[in-house]
């Protein structure tokens, strides 16, 4: 099992920057990928972007490319999403996510963080 606890998210003007972290505890060498989905209101959740925990490029949703980045801090077991000119179609729940190694999907998930966008 792994554990995601997420910190950071809440109210912002359009134009701003935003940073969510996701720490993960537990089984932590099982770790293959670590992600970000969102969900807005009335719609399906949503990939915003990934990275593998050994390193390599990120996969981005096209929509996100140029606004959006993750990065990962292994020592401390935590990734982060930076979120910069923000919009208000930017609105959602932020959900970090880990893909075990041997895994196709992603299988433990965070709690959620609002992040909301005010025009």
């Amino acid at each position: 099992q792994v554990q995601l606890v997420q910190s950071g998210g809440g109210l912002v003007q359009a134009g701003e920057s935003l940073r969510l972290s996701c720490a993960a505890s537990g089984r932590t060498f099982s770790i293959y990928a670590m992600g970000w989905f969102r969900q807005a209101p009335g719609k399906e959740r949503e990939f915003v972007i990934s990275i593998r925990w050994s390193g390599g490029s990120p996969s981005y949703a096209e929509s996100m490319k140029g606004r959006f980045t993750i990065s990962r801090d292994n020592a401390k077991n935590t990734v982060y999403l930076q979120m910069n000119s923000l919009k208000p179609e930017d609105t959602a729940v932020y959900y970090c996510a880990v893909k075990p190694s041997g895994s196709f999907e992603y299988r433990y998930w965070g709690q959620g963080t609002q992040v909301t966008v005010s025009s």
